[in-house]
């Protein structure tokens, strides 16, 4: 008996040791990354980037899968249910985290329940833009024509409940506007109709318009973000106009499935924040019109929360809803 019992206590540190070792192996297989728009957006060139930089650090595939629909809730419902094991994550942005719980009375996830924030990686500013055929001299002259104009000015955004709609919405708010929206499959499409003078006015973030920009198809009038943006050196920020309180970006962090083990959060945040912080991810990131940003999941989780309270009360007295 005493030579079993002597045997099994030599054995226990060696079953606590691969036990570890196991847990420290993370991650020993390829990495699924879904982002919840088609190819060839923000969201998606965001993660091809940093992704491709991770799996160089990792030494593991990242798989990049796009999977759109549902104001981005059909990636994010998928996450939810996967295991928390750190091989599932999802790109999620302000509608999959922020928006969504207040605009659907119902909705196939819990952003705070069932989703773990890793990092924010990077941030898009909003950019109040007029097609080429704009009378508008300058953002205060757009705002008295609009004024002056209550429910004759329609305005195009990347689709309703989109950061692009919400950050229209906050400038009307501010300024006592009366517009009306008009929703578009992504900012593409209504960045075209912005350019080809179909729609007068929209937000968009300098990812998307910056080809549009640079090539004077359409024109930027105010940034709504609290410094100037080094891409548009000369275009003031709202708060600059005397319009306070008009800041909004698209947020786009990486988040998994709720449980996710601390170690492997940990993980994922420490190689996430390092991909971003790479040379030439970093500038990648920069040339596209995208803030880096890689900060903690605790500091990912306190926006959140913020961004939660402040939305929220926004769209509960503007009385936007989806359903």
């Amino acid at each position: 008996m005493k030579s079993l019992i002597t045997a099994a206590l030599v054995a226990l540190p060696l079953a606590l040791g691969a036990s570890a070792a196991s847990a420290q192996a993370y991650p020993s297989k390829s990495i699924r990354w879904l982002v919840p728009y088609p190819a060839g957006g923000g969201a998606d060139f965001l993660a091809r980037t940093i992704g491709q930089q991770l799996s160089v650090q990792i030494n593991q595939p990242v798989v990049i899968e796009n999977k759109p629909g549902g104001n981005t809730a059909i990636a994010a419902s998928e996450v939810a249910r996967a295991p928390a094991d750190g091989y599932t994550v999802l790109s999620a942005d302000n509608g999959t985290m922020v928006f969504n719980s207040a605009l659907y009375s119902k909705l196939s996830y819990n952003p705070d329940k069932d989703l773990t924030p890793i990092t924010l990686m990077g941030r898009f500013p909003m950019i109040l833009v007029v097609g080429p055929g704009s009378e508008a001299k300058d953002a205060r002259d757009f705002i008295a024509k609009a004024k002056a104009q209550p429910g004759k000015i329609s305005y195009g955004s990347a689709g309703a409940g989109s950061p692009h709609h919400l950050a229209m919405e906050m400038l009307k708010n501010t300024a006592k506007l009366h517009m009306v929206h008009i929703p578009y499959r992504g900012a593409a499409p209504a960045l075209g109709d912005l350019a080809g003078g179909q729609i007068p006015v929209m937000m968009v973030d300098m990812a998307a318009g910056a080809g549009f920009i640079k090539s004077g198809k359409v024109r930027p009038l105010a940034v709504a973000n609290d410094k100037r943006l080094p891409q548009l050196p000369d275009v003031p920020t709202f708060a600059e106009l005397g319009f306070k309180g008009v800041e909004t970006a698209a947020l786009v962090g990486l988040v998994g499935p709720a449980g996710l083990p601390a170690d492997v959060q940990a993980t994922l945040q420490k190689q996430v924040a390092a991909a971003i912080q790479h040379p030439a991810t970093r500038q990648k990131m920069i040339d596209f019109g995208v803030e880096p940003i890689g900060n903690s999941s605790a500091d990912y989780s306190a926006l959140l929360k913020s961004e939660v309270t402040r939305w929220h009360k926004l769209i509960k007295d503007l009385k936007i809803t989806l359903d």
